[in-house]
């Protein structure tokens, strides 16, 4: 929120008070726009690396962002094979060159190298 303010007003300090004035108030919570923003993501089929990447860009700490990944209990592994699904069919890929496009496409969405070799084994 911080990052939208400066783009319209160049005063940091009154930046400042106003981010903390709505958050003593309960009207700005970090907790609550990560909680948000992880299910909406998650219904989107992204996976934990891009996720945590734009909140990251979003200005939500590594610890914030970590401690909601692993208290949601996501299956990573479930979410990705949906995703997969959805997008190539049922059948698993047949030949490398099916492999590789589908790994690509997993990796774009934020799953990782390591998630992504165990489903396409």
């Amino acid at each position: 929120m911080a990052n939208k303010l400066a783009r319209r007003c160049k005063d940091e300090v009154l930046i400042e008070e106003l981010l903390d004035k709505l958050s003593s108030e309960g009207l700005q919570s970090d907790e609550r726009f990560a909680e948000s923003f992880i299910h909406h993501s998650l219904n989107k089929g992204q996976g934990p690396n891009k996720i945590t990447q734009e909140l990251r860009q979003r200005g939500i700490e590594q610890m914030l962002v970590e401690q909601y990944l692993e208290s949601e209990s996501i299956d990573w592994m479930s979410l990705a094979e949906e995703v997969r699904v959805k997008k190539y069919g049922e059948n698993a890929p047949s030949d490398y060159q099916n492999k590789a496009k589908q790994s690509r496409f997993l990796y774009s969405r934020g799953f990782s190298s390591e998630q992504i070799s165990q489903l396409l084994k």
